[in-house]
């Protein structure tokens, strides 16, 4: 009978244990995931519309709709340590600009002395009470109209992702 040393077989329950559990393999972000990454995005002219660093990283859990569709989409398959660069479509982003979302409003349904000019933002509620901000694209004597879509319908994005960390519920 051979005989082996205690390195020897320290070393061979280890590897034992970690293919019984799986402790070796690399696991990738998939639907049911929670996730956190570190992430730029960038406009078609290269400027940054949003980016965590500075910040935690965002944790959502994937395929769960916190997101939107083609971020989500991104993630899956990524491995901690994983950086991806990924351009969007709009209609995997915000969508494109909806045209019942361009809102007219008589100058006269105003506050008094309130005028405003293309390009001011102006506060609106939402039906849930909820207060956003909108930009003014059209003023005539008798109105004015304000673009309630989201500000980035219609747009590609670019978005830089670093994986930081997956939690498999």
């Amino acid at each position: 009978m051979k005989k082996f040393g205690l390195a020897f077989l320290t070393g061979l329950i280890t590897l034992m244990i970690l293919g019984i559990s799986g402790c070796g393999e690399d696991m990738t972000a998939q639907d049911g995931d929670i996730v956190q990454v570190h992430y730029t995005g960038t406009l078609e002219d290269g400027s940054t519309f949003d980016t965590s660093a500075g910040r935690d990283p965002l944790e959502f859990t994937v395929g769960a709709g916190q997101m939107i569709q083609g971020f989500d989409s991104a993630v899956k398959g990524m491995k901690v340590g994983d950086v991806k660069t990924v351009t969007i479509p709009a209609d995997e982003a915000y969508g494109q600009p909806d045209e019942n979302l361009y809102l007219e409003f008589q100058r006269s349904e105003l506050p008094e002395g309130m005028d405003p000019a293309v390009g001011d933002q102006l506060p609106l509620s939402t039906s849930t009470g909820r207060q956003m901000m909108v930009p003014v694209i059209a003023v005539t004597e008798t109105s004015i109209t304000v673009d309630a879509n989201h500000e980035l319908a219609g747009k590609d994005l670019t978005f830089k992702i670093e994986m930081m960390n997956i939690t498999r519920p």
